[in-house]
C-alpha cells in the first residue's frame, strides 16, 4: 500500500471535528475500563459500506507530547483489529485515562489491545441489547 493511499484511508477513518465528538458523548452508549474509555454512537442512516470513524482524546494528565503521540499511535493500530467487532457506520471515541501511558509501558501494546476489545465487545454488547428491546 502507497504512503498515499495509507494516509487518505486513515484520515477518512477519523472523528476530527469537535461536534462530532459532542455527538458521540451525548448520544452514544459508552464503557470505562481502568485505563481507557469507549463510546460508541451510531451515525445517520446512510450506506452499509460506511467506514468506522474514530476520535481519540489523550489529554496532557496522560503525559508528555512523546507519550500523548504513542499512546494514540498504538490505540489507532490496535483498534484497526477491533473496528470489524463495530457496525458499519458507527462513530467511536476512545479516551486514554492516567495511567494509560505506564500500563503501555508495562504491559505492552498487545495488553492494550486486549483491555480495549473488552471495552468495545461491552459497548456493543450494550447496543446490540438496546436494539433488541
Amino acid at each position: 500500500m502507497s504512503s498515499a493511499e495509507r494516509s487518505t484511508r486513515g484520515r477518512r477513518g477519523r472523528l476530527s471535528r469537535s461536534r462530532d465528538f459532542d455527538a458521540v458523548y451525548r448520544r452514544g452508549r459508552s464503557s470505562a475500563g481502568r485505563h481507557f474509555v469507549v463510546y460508541i454512537f451510531p451515525r445517520d442512516p446512510g450506506p452499509d459500506d460506511t467506514p468506522v470513524r474514530v476520535g481519540l482524546s489523550v489529554s496532557r494528565k496522560v503525559g508528555d507530547a512523546v507519550t500523548r503521540n504513542r499512546i494514540k499511535r498504538v490505540l489507532r493500530e490496535q483498534f484497526a483489529a477491533y473496528s470489524q467487532m463495530i457496525p458499519a457506520g458507527c462513530d467511536v471515541v476512545i479516551i486514554a485515562r492516567p495511567g494509560s501511558a505506564e500500563y503501555l509501558e508495562e504491559h505492552g501494546s498487545p495488553a492494550v489491545g486486549e483491555r480495549l476489545g473488552e471495552i468495545v465487545a461491552k459497548v456493543v454488547g450494550q447496543s446490540r441489547q438496546s436494539d433488541a428491546a
